[in-house]
């Protein structure tokens, strides 16, 4: 006999996102593995001492993580994403009745820092992975080539597609003229290897 499926949702009862997002899921890892804790230092100039409080700093660079991890491009896109997925909202700390940020409020905030503070945000990411040993292996990909990765970590690190990141963030915002080179494309054979890879082949993957 087919089977029918009837839709009908019961109101959650004492149930938490704790209870509901996997203790092995990539998002805890992250949460885990990342310390966040210099983001507020890093944006505190471009605030002021009194008014109405913001989104948390905190809150709005794991966002950034969660567009770089998700290939997300859009504010709209990644409150959407954030809003509708149960590991996320708990790796943000918003329980499900909190309404989450407006996407608009993501994108002054986004202007305001600019793109120096987002380059040093990513910069600071990537030490973490290193430092935590997350950059690692036998064997890295450069465009779809399979090389011997026993060069210096240096040399192999994610800039380039970083900038090219930051590239598409930052297109209708003008470009930061105080960094050579910023508008090339990165040469052919260079490194597409950002803090997504380094982190996913350590952690097991998203589920």
């Amino acid at each position: 006999m087919m089977g029918t499926k009837t839709r009908s949702f019961a109101q959650l009862c004492n149930r938490s996102l704790e209870d509901l997002v996997p203790t092995d899921h990539f998002y805890r890892h992250l949460e885990a593995k990342l310390d966040l804790g210099f983001v507020r230092d890093l944006v505190r100039s471009t605030y002021q001492e009194c008014g109405r409080p913001s989104v948390d700093p905190t809150v709005f660079f794991k966002l950034q993580l969660v567009m770089s991890f998700e290939g997300i491009r859009s504010e709209r896109e990644l409150v959407r994403v954030a809003a509708d997925r149960l590991s996320v909202r708990r790796y943000l700390g918003y329980d499900l009745d909190e309404a989450l940020p407006h996407h608009s409020s993501l994108t002054r905030i986004r202007k305001r820092y600019g793109l120096a503070v987002f380059r040093r945000f990513f910069g600071a990411i990537v030490e973490q992975c290193k430092e935590a040993g997350l950059v690692w292996g036998k064997e890295l990909y450069f465009d779809a080539t399979q090389v011997k990765a026993n060069a210096s970590l240096d040399s192999i690190a994610p800039r380039f597609t970083v900038e090219a990141h930051l590239g598409e963030l930052f297109t209708d915002d003008g470009v930061d003229e105080t960094v050579p080179n910023q508008t090339s494309s990165p040469p052919r054979g260079s490194p597409s290897l950002l803090v997504k890879p380094v982190v996913t082949d350590v952690l097991g993957g998203r589920s």
